[in-house]
């Protein structure tokens, strides 16, 4: 019985997760993030050095 429930509950829970993330209020958000990986063209200049993260080994 308590399987069942918690069956139920989670499907529940996916359902509405889908309902919220398709949900036409959403569309401006989602459609600005599929955008992102574009922008960060226009942001890259060939002539400039690529930014260091602090990961990359120091010559000796």
């Amino acid at each position: 019985m308590l399987h069942s429930i918690g069956t139920v509950l989670a499907f529940a829970a996916f359902i509405a997760i889908c309902i919220w993330a398709y949900s036409p209020s959403r569309k401006n958000e989602f459609d600005a993030a599929a955008q992102l990986p574009f922008d960060d063209d226009e942001l890259l200049n060939e002539s400039e050095e690529p930014k260091k993260t602090g990961y990359e080994r120091e010559a000796p």
